[in-house]
């Protein structure tokens, strides 16, 4: 249902002008991507990044405002706009602490640093849908604001500080894209509901008596300990949840002992959490801890146990998914949108839709019959055409959802 005054055939050529506007500066883009590629920061360190966007903004007349940790906040409309219609397009600043392995000209000139999850594409797409919806401020139907959030790699994500800076005041809907390697450039998956998963950090150090080897039985036996831990929590876990949660613990590190014939005093084992549902997830770090417990008090070891609580999933909501839906349709077509599935990879934009309507869209950038890369690898190439789509697509959204009933 149409609550603006534009008619449809109105709507449609200012989509066409937003669309235009971002194609006509295709090459300025890439170029602020590469840029930021080889320049990659850390969560809450994003300082050169925001500078670098904040730049094209004011270049562009606009006012950006910086966040309390980092990060920008920009609000576009007609000339003094200051109520009616709010949409709020979200991207994130943020890369991770992994070498570029990809041996391109723009590589990162960090060591150990890259943006192996495709934040640059996030935040140069977002940029390039700012600057053509400004280009057609007074044309708007209401205002759009743009988040250029940091911190979105760590748990709980920067996304709360966001919203705690008023990110979301007044806002009626929110938009967002995230890169998916597996989907051809050209392409956006769109699903209603559940998106990606909850996912929290877990930590455990267990402290025991320890010894030789040949004596175990004058032990706490702590590695022995340490490996009942590992194999029976996921185990345990997959009997004392209900299994449409989609429990997933995952161990990323295991240590314990520095020589063959000694058994350590400690150990440590961590890891994630993963889960398909949201309930399951508010009742999961109790039910963790227990089993916990409950594995290793027969070794006599003491665990101490870690559990950062992360991000629930993100919930597409029905409206906004079928607004993000005809946005990509009128960029792409119809054969542009395309059905994706949840998976149990976190994003803080989960915060997001927990306090707003909203819905995030998987951009794709693999380049048709090219390698398919997975995300958080010092290897991930992008098909920079995507950069273009994402822009047009979250621009078209932000208009969509302008003259679409709330």
């Amino acid at each position: 249902m149409r609550v603006s005054s534009l008619p449809p055939a109105d709507v449609a050529a200012l989509v066409a002008a937003v669309c235009a506007g971002v194609r006509g500066r295709e090459e300025m883009l890439v170029e602020v991507r590469r840029d930021l590629h080889a320049h990659p920061e850390l969560s809450w360190s994003e300082e050169r990044t925001a500078a670098t966007v904040s730049k094209h903004l004011e270049h562009a007349g606009l006012d950006p405002r910086p966040m309390a940790r980092g990060g920008l906040l920009v609000d576009i409309g007609p000339t003094g706009a200051t109520t009616g219609p709010l949409v709020a397009l979200r991207a994130d600043l943020d890369a991770l602490p992994v070498d570029d392995r990809t041996g391109d000209p723009w590589a990162s000139t960090v060591p150990g640093v890259a943006h192996a999850c495709g934040h640059d594409v996030h935040t140069t797409a977002l940029l390039g849908a700012g600057l053509a919806l400004a280009a057609v401020a007074d044309r708007l139907p209401g205002r759009v604001r743009l988040v250029f959030q940091p911190a979105e790699e760590i748990m709980p994500g920067g996304a709360l500080m966001a919203i705690d800076g008023g990110a979301l005041d007044g806002v009626d809907r929110i938009f967002g894209l995230h890169v998916d390697p597996t989907l051809d450039v050209g392409t956006v998956g769109v699903r209603e509901g559940p998106l990606t998963g909850a996912a929290d950090h877990l930590d455990v150090v267990l402290t025991g008596k320890g010894g030789h080897t040949s004596r175990p039985h004058l032990t706490e036996d702590l590695t022995f300990a340490l490996g009942k831990l590992v194999t029976e929590l996921p185990a345990v876990l997959s009997r004392r949840m209900d299994p449409r949660a989609g429990v997933s613990v995952v161990w990323g590190l295991v240590q314990a002992g520095s020589a063959v014939n000694v058994i350590p005093s400690t150990g440590r084992a961590g890891g994630t959490v993963r889960m398909l549902d949201a309930v399951a997830w508010h009742d999961a770090e109790q039910l963790v801890s227990d089993t916990i417990a409950q594995i290793v008090e027969p070794y006599g070891v003491e665990p101490t146990i870690r559990y950062v609580r992360g991000v629930p999933p993100v919930v597409n909501e029905h409206r906004a998914t079928h607004v993000l839906a005809a946005a990509v349709s009128d960029v792409l077509g119809q054969p542009g949108v395309v059905a994706t599935t949840q998976s149990l990879g976190g994003e803080d934009f989960a915060w997001y839709v927990d306090s707003v309507a909203g819905a995030m869209g998987r951009l794709g950038t693999r380049t048709p019959g090219g390698p398919t890369y997975d995300l958080h690898q010092g290897d991930l190439r992008v098909d920079e055409g995507a950069i273009s789509v994402g822009a047009q697509v979250l621009a078209a959204a932000a208009i969509e959802s302008l003259v679409t009933d709330r």
